[in-house]
């Protein structure tokens, strides 16, 4: 996703000498020919991440579009006041880009386990909030990134997310996408935990339970148009993130359906409200929590 996501930019960026790349001392086997092309729109501030929206901030306020890139942890919560005061009191067109969501960082402990990033950005006034499935999205997501002109908080994985869509797909800010259409169960989820939804879809298939599969890729708006229509049509919601279960799109779900007159079934699978105590690989840390295609199909079956 993060090749995906650095492709995008080097297109855009010969197109619009206004973008820059900001990153806080990292990612430089992804941003090499970046650097190396457009030495002057690019920028390493270092291991000083509250420095890094301070100044992309007056970047932006001068004329430039800012990516400001670290892992999601350090993108989101060292400088959360100066994202607050700096960036989104300004409006300033800054897309603060967190890469590693999640358990992508397993191995590295709790300060690299993005569970709580979502809810964060959700929450910041005029904040747009995206985050991308597989390659496909993440391309779409830094274009339109760039025409939004307003703070963006862009999610990513790292690697080797299998690509989800034919190649001419249209998306849209703010609208999910149907990945698979089904009765009666829906499942909503969001970021690189769409895929594992996906072949959890395949396992019900073959019991005879056919979901509805859901890419969220926008939290923020969210698409409470398409929400409600499945409301309307469903008996059963669950949605799945690889982040809290508080929060983030479980809680953005379970807000408008809180807001409507039908009450179907609903779950929330995500990270519990607890740090993990184990270290390991994403896919190892996804089944402890219930989020492997497995465990996400046991627990589809179980509310029915």
């Amino acid at each position: 996703m993060r090749y995906a996501f650095i492709k995008s930019l080097l297109h855009e960026a010969e197109k619009n000498d206004r973008i820059m790349l900001l990153t806080g001392d990292l990612g430089f086997t992804v941003f090499e020919e970046f650097r190396e092309r457009y030495p002057r729109q690019f920028l390493n501030v270092g291991v000083a991440e509250q420095n890094l929206m301070g100044i992309a901030t007056g970047l932006a306020l001068s004329g430039k579009i800012v990516f400001a890139y670290s892992i999601a942890t350090f993108a989101t919560m060292r400088p959360l006041e100066q994202i607050r005061l700096d960036i989104a009191s300004h409006n300033a067109p800054i897309i603060i880009v967190g890469t590693g969501a999640g358990f992508s960082y397993g191995h590295a402990s709790i300060s690299h386990h993005a569970m709580e990033d979502i809810a964060l950005m959700r929450v910041i006034p005029g904040m747009t909030v995206i985050c991308p499935a597989d390659p496909t999205e993440a391309s779409w997501a830094t274009r339109q990134a760039i025409k939004i002109n307003r703070p963006v908080y862009l999610r990513l994985g790292m690697k080797g997310e299998p690509n989800l869509y034919e190649s001419h797909t249209k998306l849209t800010i703010g609208k999910g996408s149907i990945l698979r259409k089904g009765k009666g169960v829906a499942l909503i989820a969001t970021g690189n935990i769409v895929g594992n939804t996906l072949q959890a879809a395949t396992l019900l298939a073959h019991e005879h339970i056919n979901p509805t599969v859901v890419s969220m890729h926008t939290i923020k708006p969210l698409d409470a148009t398409l929400i409600t229509s499945i409301i309307d049509t469903h008996k059963t919601i669950i949605t799945i993130e690889e982040h809290s279960v508080i929060g983030g799109l479980g809680s953005a779900v379970a807000e408008i359906i809180a807001e409507q007159q039908s009450s179907p079934k609903f779950r929330r699978l995500g990270i519990p409200d607890r740090f993990m105590s184990k270290i390991g690989s994403q896919q190892y840390l996804r089944d402890l929590v219930g989020l492997s295609p497995k465990k996400i199909a046991a627990a589809v079956k179980k509310l029915i």
